[in-house]
């Protein structure tokens, strides 16, 4: 019974972070929405599938299966450390940007954050989406969610170079030297 709650507990509780945070900032007038770095319907189709995918992931957490397989006892339990590893990377990264984050890239002037989970990734929030993606796709051994995890990485990975981009625009030297210390993703 404790598997199926923390499968729901964790996305939850991020998506809690992530959408109270947004209030809070707008509160501060602050703009959590950026501007799409790709193609607009890329970046929100991918976002909503990382979304769907988690919501699959909690479905079959509950005992709802999509398809008769069932993932082996070992790869259900490396599924659940990635799942939690995962959000727990998302949960640090979101709160170690502060008022820096964005949906998007920042439309108007923000800190370039380095300290924290920056000092081991640059991308530490989408490392923790690939890992719910590889978390889900284990758990599932689902064909279709395998797709779609794959979709969602690629464009993700399309956004990381136009966000790199854009703070290498925004930032200068200070962000290139920052990239010269600290990997892409690790």
């Amino acid at each position: 019974m404790l598997e199926p709650i923390i499968v729901t507990v964790l996305p939850v509780l991020f998506l809690f972070v992530l959408f109270g945070g947004g209030a809070l900032m707008r509160r501060r007038n602050i703009d959590m929405d950026g501007k799409a770095p790709i193609n607009k319907v890329l970046f929100v189709t991918s976002k909503y599938a990382i979304v769907l995918l988690w919501a699959v992931m909690v479905i079959q957490g509950w005992g709802v299966r999509l398809l008769p397989l069932s993932s082996p006892y070992l790869l259900t339990r490396i599924a659940l450390g990635a799942w939690g590893l995962g959000f727990l990377l998302l949960l640090s990264g979101r709160l170690g940007l502060g008022a820096s984050f964005r949906i998007g890239s920042a439309k108007e002037q923000t800190g370039l954050k380095t300290e924290g989970l920056f000092r081991l990734s640059r991308n530490p929030m989408y490392l923790g989406v690939y890992a719910t993606l590889l978390a889900t796709v284990l758990y599932t051994v689902n064909p279709l969610v395998l797709l779609v995890a794959v979709y969602a990485v690629a464009v993700h990975h399309q956004i990381i170079l136009a966000e790199e981009a854009h703070l290498r625009t925004v930032f200068g030297d200070e962000y290139a030297q920052y990239c010269q210390r600290v990997g892409r993703y690790l």
